[in-house]
């Protein structure tokens, strides 16, 4: 499997793909990232057509087991971010 893209690779290849210099498109990556985060923190949702669905859902509290004591826990109810994937992105993948 290939490392995974870093933040500065991502930059180059948004720069590259605008046609613009590296200072606009850290800002336009910046710009997208807060508004994702913002959108979904609120409860919201944020779909990015051909990529997929990030979306915020609330877990309800459960049982859980230490794995180190096998001792069951009570955990208290929380909220979790999830992402679907799109079709297309899958298709590409896949095919």
């Amino acid at each position: 499997m290939a490392k995974p893209m870093t933040k500065t690779q991502l930059v180059s290849a948004l720069a590259e793909e605008m046609g613009a210099d590296k200072k606009t498109a850290g800002s336009a990556l910046d710009a997208v990232i807060a508004v994702i985060t913002s959108e979904v923190s609120g409860g919201g949702a944020v779909t990015l057509p051909g990529v997929g669905k990030i979306y915020c859902r609330e877990r309800p509290e459960r049982m859980v087991r230490n794995p180190a004591t096998g001792e069951q826990i009570k955990k208290e109810a929380d909220k979790v971010v999830k992402m679907t994937i799109a079709k297309a992105l899958k298709d590409s993948v896949n095919g």
